[in-house]
């Protein structure tokens, strides 16, 4: 059978935790291993030029959680994104329908409405320097259990359920299985304990750690076959909220020569240069023109879309070669880079047909006269025409 050819491990972020030790993962698939994902940390990832990213682990109660606009705009800048055994396989179902990739049995048990509570897959670990390592066990691993030990013979169905039930009614922080154990209590006959003990000696399968080699290879599959992320169809789902833009802004990352620049301090920058002010307002009127354009019901075309990105590069004045650079420094992606290239045709559109989207609306020449002379240009003009010609006579 041909193998694969690996790929490179920049190709495909992974956001694990104590779902599968680092080393693991290192080992099954060439990847560049990230801490689980907190709100925020998706956009950064995307910086990095990823073909595609697995979702494993992710924070949740102590920190606020990765988002769903976060892992649409990966989908939609043409990133894969897959999920599977913990927050990926709760996010993966929620988006499913929106071209992210689930895998594994804990992402099933969600898509079909089995499981509900993020708590399912919720447990206590240490921290970073310690491996992510687990210190409680999650209530689906409990389940897993359940389900093999009645498979086994070990477990009547009451006993299975009781033992969910014990584990359930712990807090994950608390939830270990000795006092899983304890919490079953009498809802065990002495010989079931006697059966369990022998039968649990062998060891569990831990099912979040399946999941996620799961995932992983899954991923890495993928990008080896070198097949393209299908194009994703859109669905009724409405545009990001102003508080979702703006913190997709400031969570962005630059890659630059000299390293990874957070977005937060170009802003900063931005704002104390002199142009800061004339900068916001026409990027302001562009805004204000495209977005009353939409309202309207106008779209700009492929083609007027893909004038106005060819004005851009000219005004900037960057060969072919070096757009991916700048693309890259500037911290946007193909996704965003159509969007702005839409507001600069929507805005043309607006001007172009100035007269008609007002009743009564300015002409092409009003505006041309107003902004003259509010700048000055008119005066100059006029007094150019009114100057004496040279080798004229005044008679």
């Amino acid at each position: 059978m041909k193998r694969r050819p690996a790929h490179h491990p920049d190709d495909l972020l992974v956001f694990l935790g104590p779902s599968l030790p680092e080393e693991d993962a290192l080992a099954l698939v060439p990847c560049r291993v990230l801490p689980p994902a907190r709100q925020g940390d998706v956009w950064r990832a995307l910086s990095l030029r990823p073909r595609a990213i697995a979702l494993v682990d992710g924070v949740f109660e102590a920190q606020p959680s990765v988002w769903h606009h976060e892992l649409l705009a990966a989908l939609d800048a043409g990133v894969a994104v897959f999920g599977g055994a913990s927050m990926g396989a709760l996010r993966a179902a929620e988006l499913s329908r929106h071209g992210m990739v689930g895998v594994g049995h804990i992402f099933e048990s969600y898509q079909r409405g089995e499981l509900v509570d993020d708590a399912e897959v919720a447990l206590l670990h240490a921290d970073a320097e310690h491996g992510f390592r687990p210190l409680t066990v999650p209530l689906v691993n409990v389940r897993h259990a359940a389900r093999q030990a009645e498979g086994a013979k070990v477990l009547a169905p009451g006993e299975a359920r009781a033992l969910v039930d014990a584990a359930a009614a712990l807090f994950y922080q608390d939830r270990t299985w000795p006092r899983v154990l304890a919490a079953v209590g009498e809802a065990w006959r002495p010989a079931t304990r006697t059966k369990w003990d022998a039968w649990a000696s062998r060891g569990f399968e831990d099912l979040k750690r399946e999941d996620a080699r799961a995932c992983l290879q899954a991923a890495s599959a993928w990008i080896s076959s070198g097949e393209e992320l299908p194009v994703r169809t859109r669905t009724a789902r409405p545009p990001p909220s102003s508080y979702v833009r703006r913190r997709r802004l400031v969570e962005g990352l630059c890659a630059t020569e000299g390293g990874l620049v957070s977005s937060e301090e170009v802003l900063a920058g931005l704002r104390a240069a002199p142009e800061a002010r004339e900068l916001a307002e026409m990027g302001l009127r562009r805004a204000l023109l495209a977005g009353q354009a939409r309202s309207l019901g106008l779209r700009a075309t492929d083609e007027e879309v893909l004038r106005a990105e060819e004005e851009w590069w000219e005004l900037l004045g960057l060969p072919p070669e070096e757009r991916e650079t700048y693309l890259v420094s500037c911290g946007l992606d193909a996704h965003e880079v159509r969007r702005l290239c839409e507001d600069r045709a929507l805005e043309r559109l607006m001007l172009e047909h100035a007269s008609r989207v007002l009743p009564d609306g300015p002409s092409w020449d009003e505006a041309l006269a107003t902004e003259a002379r509010l700048r000055g240009h008119w005066v100059e003009e006029a007094r150019r025409l009114g100057a004496p010609k040279r080798g004229r006579r005044k008679r």
